[in-house]
């Protein structure tokens, strides 16, 4: 059995919060949603959930729903414009970061 890489949170959040953001918070923060800022973590479960989705195999669409029914649900904001697209574009990007990940090395029972 092959262990999985770690995926990182920086990178997670990076992702998050260029390419989704569905509350607008980067632009309203003053900086407070960069690492060590008080909002850095506002999308973590989201991002995590979504990119645990991709690894176990789930369809690209599945995830991008789930990150529209996130925003427009759980978040409970109005559909946006932008919305589909900006869920696209984090999956898309969180999917090819998930490529670059190794594999550790195999596990010994």
């Amino acid at each position: 059995m092959t262990e999985r890489a770690k995926i990182k949170l920086s990178r997670l959040r990076e992702i998050g919060w260029s390419m989704w953001d569905p509350i607008g918070l980067r632009n309203l923060s003053n900086g407070e949603w960069q690492d060590g800022g008080a909002c850095a973590d506002e999308y973590d479960g989201y991002l995590v959930e979504a990119a645990g989705m991709l690894r176990n195999g789930e369809p690209i669409t599945s995830v991008i729903a789930y990150l529209e029914n996130s925003e427009t649900g759980h978040i409970g904001l109005t559909r946006s414009a932008t919305t589909l697209s900006r869920a696209e574009a984090t999956v898309a990007a969180i999917n090819e970061h998930l490529a670059t990940l190794e594999q550790g090395p195999s596990k010994v029972p």
